[in-house]
């Protein structure tokens, strides 16, 4: 069995983060959607809201897990006997800093092989901040998260 993890802050999950989701469990037996717990920011979304939302727009996919982790993915990803690490690319920008973390991974985890994969071209523009800055002043968020996450986001957002 092929286990994949893509590891990831999700605050909020975008559509590009669906994208790379809806492609990842069609090559993998397991895809593990594993949000990052990251002591060091401070996320819009608790980690339980993030993982709700993930579970709401995979809960088609059969072969999807939503988890969390603290710590090194490295790590985490011999615990959770992963083959590989999905990243997710939107320009050249985003390569070089997930590159130098792919060679990191593969330092501390030498049985784990990192998988780039670029987001279609309609979520390139996308991020979880650009999300919550359009959220913010209530911007039309349609096309940019799943329908079934919009107006929560919106909510939350709006709450402060």
């Amino acid at each position: 069995m092929k286990i994949a993890v893509y590891p990831g802050s999700f605050d909020p999950c975008t559509n590009g983060h669906l994208d790379i989701i809806t492609r990842a469990a069609r090559v993998f037996d397991k895809l593990i959607v594993a949000v990052l717990v990251n002591s060091h920011k401070t996320p819009a979304f608790t980690i339980e809201e993030r993982m709700e939302f993930l579970r709401r727009v995979t809960r088609n996919i059969s072969n999807i897990e939503i988890d969390s982790f603290t710590g090194l993915l490295a790590d985490y990803t011999m615990q959770k006997n992963a083959d590989v690490i999905i990243k997710g690319l939107r320009a050249v920008s985003d390569f070089e800093y997930e590159f130098q973390m792919a060679l990191t991974n593969t330092k501390l985890n030498p049985s784990v092989e990192t998988l780039f994969m670029t987001t279609s071209t309609a979520n390139m523009y996308l991020s979880s901040s650009v999300v919550r800055e359009v959220a913010t002043y209530n911007g039309d968020l349609s096309g940019m998260v799943p329908d079934e996450i919009r107006d929560d986001i919106y909510k939350k957002i709006r709450r402060g």
